[in-house]
């Protein structure tokens, strides 16, 4: 019975299947986690960023020019 249980054990210390989609899944969370930091540490300057952008394509489009209206 203990044989078998240990050769069972062995058995599951060689198996790797899941070990790539591990090593993924920390690969990706090394590079989402910093980003996730730092849009929530410059979250107001990055709004402001885009609101200053957004006014000045809403302005440019807004614009009307006589010498070519279309």
């Amino acid at each position: 019975m203990i044989r078998g249980l240990w050769d069972r054990l062995k058995q599951l210390d060689r198996d790797e299947t899941g070990a790539q989609g591990l090593e993924i899944l920390l690969i990706v969370a090394c590079v989402v986690l910093p980003l996730l930091a730092v849009l929530m540490w410059f979250r107001d300057d990055i709004k402001a960023w885009v609101k200053d952008l957004w006014d000045k394509a809403r302005g440019k489009g807004e614009e009307v020019n006589i010498d070519n209206p279309f």
